[in-house]
């Protein structure tokens, strides 16, 4: 009796039949039929005990997985995913472990398995990456080395009020310093907001901008009254190439994320989109893990500066021997009488250092930054294409003369 000529629920009746004729011994049926005595008792016993119907292929799935999701993991999963919309397994773990270390959480793509099946998983568009920039630009190893500043580009609210959020990261632990709207993306407006920042977090060691205004202008050494203000308090201004956003990477990164969270769609108005913005700032900084920093808050690596906001704006210091020019009204240094040297109107009422490489050539120095060349002989400046930084200011020969 050939077993495969039928299918197997055929076989399985055709051996019950057999049985019930009594013929044979149960053990030579069996053998007959190729199987087991007890196969042979397992299929009789639940024909005797459902009929035909228990000859019926069943599920080999085990009635009780140990690793199954119960549904009160299964509810705080989903729970957390409501309320952070664009959150992947990653975060929602990261998050759920913090809140409740005791309990064990399903795997990753356990998580998102279930978050597809809600129709909650919204996969990411594959797109090329830039490889990151770190030289010339200093590379942050610590809090308040570097702070990172740009406006995220601006939208219209409900009403159609224009909004320009102005927004300061710190490059190491990406800690959201501020994310403020502002009515003109002018100077006197921005620096209300860095200054405000300074106050409450203290100095950084350097700036990392755009090279638009107001960080930055066409002026020797790009120059604007906001980075001059910046080198007066010493911070180092480190302006991105132009056309190069990838070197202020983490804080375009940012933006991207404060336009899911705060922009898709907007708020009816400033009010109601500021409100947004410090909502989006608490939770960036206190609650959202992030995988560069293995998945904890920027709260928890960072710290604010030991360097405090000064009451006074401090005069720079030059080294000795360095001449000393103050900058008119005009943007013009006397070198001597009658004899006035046009350099920019971005320094009016600073004051220049200049050093003399040879005779009636001088290096024109704003604080630490090399902004061009003087000529006394000819009476003009030329700036340099790429100004130079000298950490700590210039160092120039101890036995040099005035």
């Amino acid at each position: 009796m050939p077993w495969k000529a039928r299918s197997a629920l055929e076989e399985r009746k055709a051996f019950i039949n057999e049985w019930r004729k009594q013929e044979v011994p149960f053990a030579e049926l069996c053998r007959d039929f190729h199987i087991s005595r007890q196969t042979g008792y397992k299929w009789l016993g639940r024909y005797e005990a459902e009929g035909e119907s228990g000859l019926e292929e069943r599920s080999r799935a085990p009635l009780h997985n140990p690793q199954e999701m119960s549904a009160e993991v299964r509810e705080a999963i989903l729970q957390l995913r409501q309320q952070h919309g664009r959150w992947g397994p990653r975060k929602l773990k990261a998050l759920l472990q913090r809140q409740q270390p005791q309990r064990r959480w399903p795997a990753l793509s356990s998580i998102g398995e279930l978050l597809q099946r809600e129709g909650l998983a919204h996969p990411r568009r594959n797109r090329r990456r830039t490889p990151p920039y770190t030289a010339p630009l200093q590379h942050a190893q610590a809090p308040n080395q570097v702070w990172c500043a740009d406006y995220k580009g601006w939208f219209r609210c409900g009403d159609g009020a224009r909004c320009d959020p102005l927004t300061i990261t710190d490059a190491f632990s990406r800690y959201l310093l501020r994310c403020q709207q502002v009515e003109r993306t002018d100077e006197p407006r921005a620096r209300a907001v860095f200054e405000a920042a300074f106050r409450e977090y203290g100095l950084p060691e350097a700036m990392r901008t755009d090279n638009g205004p107001p960080f930055a202008t066409p002026a020797p050494g790009g120059l604007s009254r906001l980075s001059i203000w910046w080198i007066r308090l010493g911070i180092r201004h480190e302006r991105i190439q132009p056309g190069c956003p990838e070197q202020n990477g983490r804080h375009e990164r940012m933006h991207e994320t404060l336009k899911q969270e705060t922009a898709s769609p907007p708020a009816p108005d400033l009010h109601k989109q500021q409100e947004s913005f410090h909502r989006f700032q608490h939770q960036y900084n206190q609650i959202r893990p992030h995988e560069a920093l293995d998945y904890r808050t920027p709260a928890e690596h960072y710290v604010a500066s030991a360097r405090r906001y000064p009451e006074k704006l401090p005069e720079l210091e030059y080294p000795a021997g360095m001449r000393l020019r103050s900058v008119s009204e005009r943007g013009q240094v006397a070198l001597r009488r009658h004899e006035d040297v046009f350099v920019s109107k971005a320094l009016a009422h600073e004051t220049v250092g200049l050093w003399e490489t040879e005779e009636g050539l001088y290096e024109v120095y704003f604080g630490s930054l090399l902004l061009g060349w003087l000529d006394s002989r000819e009476l003009c400046f030329v700036a340099d294409r790429a100004p130079v930084w000298h950490a700590g200011g210039p160092e120039f020969p101890d036995d040099s003369e005035e």
